[in-house]
C-alpha cells in the first residue's frame, strides 16, 4: 500500500499515473473534491488512529496540505494518493513527536490545593532569607546561590568555582547549618 500511495503522489505532482477518476477535470475545485471524497478519506484517517476526533483532526491537517499543493497538482486523478501520502506522512510525524502518552480517566488528577500564604509574609521570609545568606562567608554564599538560586548541581557548581565536588558538598552543607541556627529564620521553622 504505501509502495501504491507514493506513486501516487508523484504522480499527482508530475501529471502522470494512473487514472482514477472520470476526467483529469473531474474536480473543478478544491471544495469539489473535499465534499466528494471526504467520507472515503476520513475512513482512511480512522485506519491511521485509534480515536475519531485525532482522525478528523488528522484529514483536516492532510486537506490543508492538499490545499496548499493544489495549483501544484497537475492531475487531479491521482488527488486520493496526494491526500492518502499527506495522512501517512502526518501521522508518522506526530507520532514522532508525541513523547507523552495521552490516557482516559474517570477523574482528573488535580493537585492538592494548599492556601497560599499571605504575600507580606512571603516577602517578610524571602527578605530574611536574603539577610541571612549576606552573613555567610563569600565562598559558602556563592556555593548556596549556585546551588539553590541558580539550580545548578554540585558538579556545575564545581566547575564554575573551579573547586571539587566534595568542597562544594562540605561547604553547602555547613552553609546550610548556619542558616538553620539564624535567630531571624528560627520562627519560620
Amino acid at each position: 500500500m504505501v509502495s501504491v500511495c507514493t506513486g501516487a503522489s508523484k504522480a499527482a505532482t508530475r501529471g502522470t499515473g494512473p487514472a482514477r477518476a472520470t476526467g483529469p477535470s473531474a474536480y473543478p475545485s478544491f471544495a469539489s473534491y473535499v465534499r466528494a471524497r471526504q467520507p472515503v478519506l476520513l475512513r482512511t484517517a480512522r485506519s491511521l488512529t485509534a480515536n475519531p476526533s485525532d482522525a478528523e483532526d488528522l484529514l483536516q491537517t492532510a486537506l490543508t496540505k492538499t490545499y496548499v499543493a493544489w495549483e501544484r497538482i497537475q492531475d487531479h486523478r491521482a488527488l486520493d494518493g496526494y491526500v492518502r501520502r499527506a495522512l501517512l506522512n502526518t501521522r508518522t510525524s506526530q507520532w514522532r513527536k508525541r513523547k507523552v502518552d495521552e490516557f482516559a480517566c474517570d477523574e482528573l488528577p488535580e493537585p492538592d490545593v494548599t492556601p497560599a500564604g499571605d504575600p507580606a509574609e512571603q516577602q517578610v521570609l524571602r527578605d530574611a532569607m536574603w539577610r541571612a545568606i549576606m552573613k555567610l562567608p563569600a565562598r559558602q554564599r556563592a556555593m548556596v546561590v549556585l546551588r539553590y538560586y541558580e539550580d545548578l548541581s554540585e558538579a556545575q557548581t564545581a566547575e564554575v568555582l573551579g573547586v571539587s565536588i566534595g568542597t562544594v558538598k562540605s561547604a553547602v552543607s555547613r552553609a546550610l547549618g548556619k542558616l538553620r541556627e539564624d535567630p531571624e529564620l528560627t520562627p519560620v521553622r
